[in-house]
């Protein structure tokens, strides 16, 4: 599934520390942060239990906030 995750308070700079720190969650097979866009655009397996929660929490540990 692909998802686009709208967030405040990314940077540039911080969008490798997304992009490496959200693809480390299990079942994330892309992850493509957009400063200019506001968002981060991720693809990844649903049938993981609690990969959505577990992606939010990943963006957030990188002092970003999900909307």
């Amino acid at each position: 599934m692909e998802k686009k995750i709208y967030v405040v308070g990314l940077e540039e700079g911080i969008e490798e520390k997304v992009n490496t720190t959200v693809s480390a969650v299990a079942g994330v097979t892309s992850c493509v942060a957009n400063t200019s866009k506001c968002q981060v655009l991720v693809n990844f397996d649903e049938s993981v239990g609690g990969i959505e929660a577990a992606i939010d929490a990943a963006i957030s540990s990188c002092g970003v906030d999900v909307l």
